[in-house]
């Protein structure tokens, strides 16, 4: 199997550098940028696979890097590592879309699991279709997009798009709200139940576009939500 492409921005020399030398020793192929414009730069040349973003930078901010590196490609796994524990920050890093956050210091060891359990969750990913397509609703999981029933496509974040393929693996059956927060943010992670139904109100605005088209997203109260598809 050919190395992943993987992408830190840290302004720390050491940590860096140990990161670099860590991630190198595994099965990735590493760059280290110190900067958001070496960070750039580095991004459109290598391009990564995995970007492990600081917050706080010399020249920006990870946040407003991170939506940079996601309008530009949107397949690119996110992933915070900082020493701000700000909750506000923390909401605002896996809103856009980020697969994980994590708050310095922290063990080697955690990074690797949390990446093992990243690309557990992307190889999975992998073997879906392309495309599904419920009447005139049609969602493409590689390309994190929708297109509702008027033909408007619209862009999905990385956790909203693993949790419409969750509920489409399971559908027709109810999926517990931590059993999505387990599957997708990891054991080590900690997001709300809120944060789950934020993330299910743009999938159900699509999923009812279409009365016709059979679908629908329905809450079970106190456990989670159920994807009903009455088609073939």
């Amino acid at each position: 199997m050919s190395e992943l492409s993987l992408l830190i921005v840290e302004d720390e020399p050491n940590l860096g550098q140990t990161l670099r030398d860590y991630l190198r020793t595994r099965k990735y192929k590493v760059e280290l940028a110190t900067t958001c414009a070496e960070a750039r730069e580095k991004f459109r040349v290598l391009p990564p696979a995995i970007a492990i973003l600081d917050i706080g930078l010399p020249d920006g901010d990870g946040i407003t890097l991170a939506r940079e590196f996601r309008a530009e490609r949107k397949e690119c796994v996110l992933l915070f590592c900082t020493a701000l524990n700000d909750p506000a920050l923390r909401v605002e890093g896996l809103e856009l879309g980020a697969e994980d956050y994590i708050t310095k210091p922290f063990e080697l060891k955690e990074l690797t699991l949390r990446l093992d359990r990243i690309l557990r969750s992307r190889r999975l990913t992998m073997h879906n279709p392309d495309t599904y397509t419920f009447g005139k609703l049609v969602f493409w999981p590689k390309r994190f997009e929708l297109r509702d029933a008027a033909g408007t496509v619209s862009a999905l974040g990385q956790k909203e798009c693993a949790i419409l393929e969750l509920l489409i693996e399971r559908k027709n059956e109810v999926v517990a709200r931590d059993e999505m927060i387990e599957s997708i943010w990891g054991e080590h992670s900690f997001p709300t139940n809120r944060t789950i139904d934020n993330y299910i109100v743009k999938i159900r605005k699509w999923a009812d576009s279409d009365p016709g088209s059979g679908l629908a997203i329905t809450s079970v109260r106190g456990i989670g939500y159920k994807l009903e598809w009455r088609g073939s």
